[in-house]
């Protein structure tokens, strides 16, 4: 198997990470010159979060109908039109992560997140370059 050292720099992990423990512990990139957003979070001691907030419901991003696992109750998560999907819940709509829902230590949850907060417990949360930085720092056309 080859290794490619000179990649498009946009390889999981090689971006940074942090490591949040406890409560209230958290890792917000929601203001306007955030340059990262959560692409993983690995759990190290049994967790649970007050807040998973997704990156924009990467719609905003020209991503289409990304869903993610999160607390974030002002992202519409319609898997039944958005994937066609059938779910446990009566209008099939994604469950919710809540503070009470414990994330066991080993487990790796991908997505897109800009703000993380534990209730409880530690995690490392690795950071990737958000797909709207380099389109928000350019500076307007000169007329």
């Amino acid at each position: 198997m080859a290794i490619n050292q000179f990649g498009s720099g946009n390889e999981l992990f090689m971006h940074g990470s942090t490591f949040l423990s406890g409560d209230g512990a958290q890792l917000d990139l929601t203001g306007a010159t955030a340059k990262y957003y959560v692409c993983a979070i690995t759990i190290t001691a049994n967790a649970t979060f007050e807040i998973l907030e997704t990156l924009d419901g990467g719609e905003r991003l020209g991503l289409g109908d990304t869903h993610f696992a999160s607390t974030d109750t002002a992202t519409n998560q319609t898997l039944d039109t958005d994937w066609g999907a059938v779910t446990d819940d009566s209008n099939n709509d994604a469950q919710l992560i809540t503070s009470s829902d414990t994330i066991a230590a080993g487990v790796t949850i991908f997505g897109m997140y800009d703000k993380v907060e534990l209730n409880s417990g530690a995690c490392i949360c690795h950071v990737a370059p958000r797909p709207d930085y380099f389109k928000n720092r350019r500076a307007a056309k000169i007329t």
